[in-house]
């Protein structure tokens, strides 16, 4: 037993130190993106405490959803919350499988690429709206007598680039249209409909995002148009960008052994290599050996002697 438990641990270890190779390379040559989809998190914060200052307390307005689903109240209102945590943990451990699981159909660094593209196209749309117009806001910290409806003049720079997170994130108002909350949900779920493996979470994924909607609303942190509009601007905005980037590699087996990872890889794919390829030999060079036609059939130098003599009645 001790021997089995150290031959697979030897195995995961080889495959964490071979993974991370891969993603230091690709990590290397997209850095750039990253490095700017994480400060463009920090811009949207910013944006949103902005808008804070703007925010003026109001009646809340007839929304169809407050009708028709009740209100959770301030002591449960951290039920939208927990959902919307697990998603987001859920994904980010999804995304980082390859580091520890057999089946590696991704790569991190580049699905984190494309998930941060969908997010900053989503928030800079989202930005443009909410700054448009101010609505009151419906949550309890931003009605009309809460000392957190409005923030005070700032007395510094500082204090505004200053966004304290996660309490001045949690405690936001005025950034309504749309739903930030939805925005990362569509984009992790549509992600994981798309390259994840497994129908039955695909399927769980929506269904999660349905719930998340709804308790957004029964909790009052949006209006029911910050949810609509969040559930067709996202859905589009992914389904478009998604056509413009460049599809991710494959990472079957066969595939990685053949597909270069990075464009210093596609220059060290020498000629001969493509030939062996092209006359049937495959990415293995064990199996680059030399193959003879008969009769229409490539046969390999081991079977073309026996060909020869059934043909000729031996």
């Amino acid at each position: 037993m001790s021997f089995y438990i150290g031959r697979e641990a030897s195995k995961l270890w080889k495959r964490i130190c071979a993974e991370t190779t891969t993603e230091l390379n690709l990590l290397a040559d997209n850095w750039k993106y990253l490095l700017a989809g994480l400060v463009f998190q920090y811009i949207h914060g910013l944006a949103a405490r902005g808008v804070h200052y703007l925010h003026r307390p109001g009646p809340i307005l007839q929304d169809v959803g407050f009708f028709f689903l009740p209100e959770l109240g301030r002591d449960k209102a951290y039920i939208s919350e927990t959902l919307f945590t697990i998603i987001f943990i859920s994904f980010v451990l999804w995304t980082f499988h390859p580091f520890i699981l057999k089946g590696r159909k991704i790569y991190t660094v580049l699905i984190w690429c494309r998930v941060l593209a969908f997010l900053v196209a989503s928030q800079v749309l989202r930005i443009i709206t909410f700054y448009s117009t101010q609505l009151p806001g419906p949550n309890y910290h931003c009605r009309e007598g809460s000392k957190l409806a409005t923030l005070p003049r700032p007395d510094s720079a500082f204090e505004v680039l200053f966004i304290n997170f996660p309490r001045g994130i949690v405690y936001g108002c005025g950034d309504l249209i749309f739903s930030s909350h939805m925005i990362f949900t569509l984009v992790f779920v549509r992600t994981y409909q798309k390259y994840g493996a497994r129908r039955i979470i695909k399927q769980l994924g929506w269904l999660l995002a349905v719930i998340q909607s709804l308790l957004i609303v029964a909790s009052r942190k949006h209006y029911t148009v910050d949810i609509v509009v969040a559930w067709y601007t996202v859905n589009l905005l992914v389904y478009f960008i998604d056509k413009k980037l460049p599809e991710l590699p494959d990472r079957s087996i066969a595939a990685a052994s053949l597909l270069p990872l990075s464009t210093k890889d596609k220059e060290g794919w020498t000629k001969e290599e493509n030939h062996k390829l092209m006359n049937g030999n495959s990415g293995d060079p064990a199996d680059w050996r030399q193959r003879t036609l008969v009769n229409g059939k490539i046969m390999e130098d081991g079977n073309t002697l026996h060909a020869d003599s059934a043909m000729n009645g031996a």
